[in-house]
C-alpha cells in the first residue's frame, strides 16, 4: 500500500489514525496555501481544520490523490471565506509573512515565490477578486493545473488562465513596503496634520493613488475617496496620537488611557498604500501598539 492508499476498514480507529497521519504530512503545505489565500494565520488555521473535518467525514476509498484532494478542499474553503468576507466588506488587519512552499525545480515558480515572501504579496492579493486570488495562488505558487482550478471555480480552464494572468500582472507590479520608520513618521505626521485641517490636497499628496482604507464597516478605494473620508473625521484626528502599530508608524485614539481606535498603515514609495482602521475592541486588543 502506498502513502495515499487507504485501508479498507471503513471509518474505524485504524482508518482514523491513518488519515490523521497522512493529513499531518500535508498540513504545512495546506497552511501555506490558505495563508496566501486569506492573508491571516488564524483564518488559515480555520481553513485547514475545516479540510480535516471534511476528510474525516468523507468516503476516502474514492480519493485517489490525497494531496490534490486536500488542496482542492482548502481552495474551496478559502474561496467561500473570501466571498463571505467581501460580502461583509471585511479584510484582516493581520499581514504576516508566510513560509516558503512551492513546487520544486521550477525556476519561474521560484522567482515568483521569492517575490511572494512578505507583506508585499499579501497587500496586493487583497486587491484581487476571490477568483483571481485563487487562480494565482494555486497555479503560480503551488503549480495546480488550470483544469483543477477550473473545477473549483466552475469556469473553463481558459477563463481561469485569464484570471491568473490578470492577477500575475498586478503582483509583478507590487513593490515592497517601505520599512524606514523615520520616513514613515514623516508621512503619518503629514497625514495627521492634513486630516486635522480637512486639507484634501494635503491628504491626497500622502496617499497612493490606489490606496485602500479598510474598516469593520467596509472598504474605500482611491486617494480622493479616502481623503474625503479622512477629512470628515477632523475631530478625531485632533485627538489622535502617533504610535507604532504592529511595528510600523500609525495612529491611535485613547480613551481613559486605553486604545479605542487604531490606524495601521502600509507604506509604498513613501505614500500610504493601505490604511487599516480598527475600532472593534477584540481587533484592537490583538494589535501590538506602542505610543511614541
Amino acid at each position: 500500500m502506498n502513502d495515499d492508499e487507504f485501508p479498507n476498514a471503513g471509518n474505524d480507529a485504524e482508518t482514523t489514525e491513518f488519515l490523521a497521519r497522512r493529513f499531518e504530512s500535508h498540513r504545512s503545505r495546506l497552511h501555506a496555501v490558505a495563508h496566501r489565500m486569506l492573508g491571516s494565520v488564524a483564518e488559515a488555521d480555520d481553513a485547514v481544520q475545516e479540510a480535516w473535518f471534511r476528510l474525516s467525514r468523507s468516503d476516502t476509498r474514492q480519493v485517489d490523490n490525497l494531496a490534490g484532494w486536500l488542496t482542492t478542499v482548502v481552495g474551496r474553503v478559502c474561496l467561500d471565506m473570501l466571498r463571505s468576507r467581501r460580502s461583509r466588506a471585511e479584510e484582516p488587519l493581520e499581514t504576516t509573512a508566510p513560509a516558503a512552499v512551492t513546487a520544486p525545480g521550477d525556476p519561474e515558480q521560484d522567482a515568483l515565490l521569492a517575490d511572494s515572501v512578505g507583506v508585499a504579496l499579501l497587500v496586493v492579493l487583497q486587491t484581487l477578486t476571490p477568483a483571481e486570488r485563487l487562480a494565482f495562488v494555486l497555479h503560480d505558487l503551488f503549480a495546480v493545473p488550470f483544469e483543477e482550478i477550473a473545477a473549483i471555480l466552475g469556469r473553463t480552464p481558459v477563463a481561469v488562465r485569464q484570471l491568473a494572468s490578470r492577477a500575475r500582472r498586478r503582483v509583478r507590479g507590487a513593490e515592497a513596503p517601505d520599512a524606514d520608520l523615520a520616513r514613515q513618521r514623516e508621512v503619518v505626521d503629514a497625514f495627521l496634520a492634513a486630516a486635522r485641517e480637512g486639507d484634501l490636497e494635503g491628504l491626497v499628496a500622502v496617499l497612493d493613488p490606489d490606496v485602500l482604507a479598510r474598516t469593520e464597516a467596509g472598504v474605500t478605494a482611491g486617494a480622493a475617496a479616502v481623503a474625503r473620508n479622512a477629512a470628515s473625521f477632523a475631530g478625531l484626528a485632533r485627538v489622535a496620537r502617533p504610535a507604532l502599530v504592529n511595528g510600523a508608524s500609525g495612529l491611535v485614539v485613547l480613551v481613559d488611557g486605553r486604545v479605542e481606535r487604531a490606524l495601521a498603515f502600509t507604506f509604498v514609495r513613501s505614500r500610504i498604500a493601505v490604511l487599516d482602521i480598527a475600532t472593534d475592541p477584540e481587533r484592537v486588543s490583538r494589535l501590538d501598539v506602542s505610543l511614541v
